[in-house]
């Protein structure tokens, strides 16, 4: 009954996909073991040493036992000496693998993660920002983690493992066939008990990678909304959320543990009774005159070796089922559509071809819907030119940010044509894309700085960038009147998320960055909402006076800046609406 009940279960997982989905991360998780092969073959050569170095060094064990009892003292020192000098070297062998495999197993690391990392930042935008932060930090961190460990030492501890088991089986039935009768009695129990924990070792895995996921995002979120849970006085409310992840954290660990404890202790009661019945066997064939005293000694000492190497075995199941589970979770991420850079030169040589006179945009009856179906633009066109700004106007959630990130090429349109030219030169025009995001500087909404200093913020963007490049774009921001009275002036430091800093100093800051890269392009996102409106028209202005040829484009829910505009579209109703002189005063008059 229990039989055709396992057959069913496998049957139904054989149809889930199960198996099909376990060879497809297998094979994920070859393609960088292969990388890996000398590693791997070093890591396996010296485990190998070591399990040769520890049968030796049983063997005399025995033979030494054998001397004592039978007086044999002409070769007991030189065998003694053996044995110590057999000891130390598989000590060394030890320490000398542990270390090498730790210093492998980094490497493997830092390299895996590196290149799940690039990929991560290429993957389409709008696929993976339906992914939590924490949930990316932990599938990048922990996933990644168990993969370059899983590489360096699954396959070369089974060659290890098995050649044990093999060896020392071996050894048993040389000197003592009914040895080996009671050093295998207890597999079958063994098995029996790692299949069952093994089952829940999957669903485990599973349900251990989602709540640390879960625990990891609302951290993240936790720490990095600090202010705001402080302001509320929302101290009370995140701590007990923390503890209710916490207690549903250990319900699940305790749930799986109770389950291994029953194992464990079923298993170590086997391994007693086979350890107890290889002692009481021995006696028995001592006394008989079957064996020595040094071959008891050493079968017993053999099938410690021959349990912990079987359960060793076994233990590579659920650690090749963790394992593909960890391949599943990236492979989520890294298989999605990714970003199509191969037009990078090509607008590199446009650039350079283009960038004294400058470019233009034009998104040409342009379609576009979320992925969940909803509306966001309807057949709508809009163009921009080198000195002019370009603002786009209009309800909040009406799609300003979106049309932002279609020039971006974050999204993109299901209809329409979107593409750039040099001036006046359509026929140079090339479509929008992730590779001309080169051509673009860009300002979102909200804080945007990173930790370090001024200097080193507005340098992300352009390396080279001297000091005096980098007061002149602090000047064009109107920023360089507040920095250039700090202490440490551009070398000042910033906190995290722009800390230490106003809004809008926080917000000038970041103009300054996006103006030091010198795009052909730079689009504000309601860059300029947390300025008054005086500094608000300063920086436009100086935009407008600047000689660089930059096409701007701005999203403002302030209209008094408008008459500063050569171009002005009301995004509204899923359509955008290119406003005349009368409109744009009319809402200049009505803000």
């Amino acid at each position: 009954m229990e039989i055709k009940k396992t057959i069913k279960h496998i049957i139904k997982r054989i149809q889930e996909g199960m198996l099909k989905d376990m060879w497809l991360q297998t094979k994920w998780i070859y393609s960088y073991a292969r990388r890996y092969w000398l590693a791997m073959i070093f890591y396996t050569l010296m485990g190998l040493s070591g399990t040769i170095l520890s049968l030796i060094s049983s063997l005399i064990s025995r033979d030494l036992v054998d001397m004592i009892t039978g007086h044999q003292t002409s070769e007991l020192v030189k065998t003694f000496c053996m044995m110590i000098s057999f000891t130390i070297g598989n000590q060394i062998i030890s320490q000398l693998t542990g270390y090498i495999s730790n210093w492998i197993s980094i490497k493997v690391d830092n390299s895996i993660k590196a290149e799940i990392y690039e990929k991560m930042l290429t993957t389409d935008w709008e696929a993976i920002s339906n992914y939590h932060t924490g949930d990316l930090l932990t599938r990048w961190n922990s996933d990644a983690s168990a993969i370059s460990s899983g590489i360096l030492n699954w396959i070369p501890n089974l060659i290890i493992y098995s050649f044990k088991f093999i060896m020392a089986l071996g050894i048993v039935i040389i000197n003592d066939p009914t040895f080996a009768i009671f050093s295998l009695i207890g597999m079958p129990v063994t098995a029996l008990m790692s299949k069952t924990l093994m089952k829940r070792m999957v669903h485990n895995n599973k349900r251990s990678a989602a709540l640390g996921a879960k625990m990891s995002g609302f951290n993240q979120e936790s720490f990095s909304n600090i202010q705001t849970i402080k302001a509320f006085d929302l101290i009370k409310l995140y701590s007990q959320r923390l503890k209710q992840l916490q207690i549903e954290y250990l319900n699940m660990r305790l749930e799986f543990n109770r389950m291994s404890m029953v194992t464990s202790f079923i298993m170590s009661l086997v391994g007693m009774a086979v350890s107890y019945s290889c002692y009481g066997w021995g006696i028995y064939r001592v006394f008989s005159g079957n064996i020595s005293y040094g071959t008891m000694t050493l079968f017993i000492s053999l099938s410690g070796q021959l349990t912990g190497a079987l359960n060793s075995l076994i233990s590579l199941v659920p650690s090749a089922i963790g394992l593909t589970t960890s391949a599943g979770r990236i492979m989520d991420i890294i298989n999605m559509k990714q970003e199509d850079y191969s037009e990078k030169e090509k607008v590199a040589k446009l650039n350079n071809r283009y960038k004294e006179r400058g470019f233009s945009i034009d998104l040409k009856n342009i379609c576009y819907h979320y992925a969940n179906g909803t509306p966001v633009f309807d057949n709508v066109s809009i163009e921009a030119h080198p000195h002019e700004i370009v603002a786009l106007v209009g309800p909040s959630g009406e799609g300003k940010t979106t049309m932002l990130r279609l020039i971006l090429a974050l999204l993109h349109p299901q209809k329409g044509d979107a593409f750039i030219y040099g001036k006046d030169t359509i026929s140079s025009a090339i479509t929008i894309s992730p590779s001309t995001r080169q051509l673009f500087s860009y300002v979102p909404q909200g804080n945007t700085m990173f930790s370090g200093t001024i200097a080193q913020n507005l340098r992300n963007v352009m390396p080279d960038a001297s000091d005096e490049d980098i007061i002149k774009a602090l000047q064009l921001a109107c920023a360089w009147n507040f920095v250039s009275k700090l202490p440490d002036g551009i070398n000042s430091e910033i906190k995290e998320r722009g800390g230490g800093f106003s809004e809008g100093q926080a917000q000038r800051l970041s103009i300054a960055r996006a103006i030091l890269r010198r795009s052909p392009f730079l689009l504000l996102d309601e860059a300029t909402s947390a300025l008054d409106v005086a500094t608000e028209r300063m920086v436009l202005k100086n935009l407008m006076q600047d000689t660089y040829p930059r096409t701007c484009i701005v999203t403002t829910h302030r209209p008094t800046v408008l008459n500063m505009c050569q171009r002005v579209y009301e995004i509204h109703d899923k359509q955008c609406i290119l406003l005349d002189d009368d409109k744009i005063n009319q809402l200049i008059d009505q803000f």
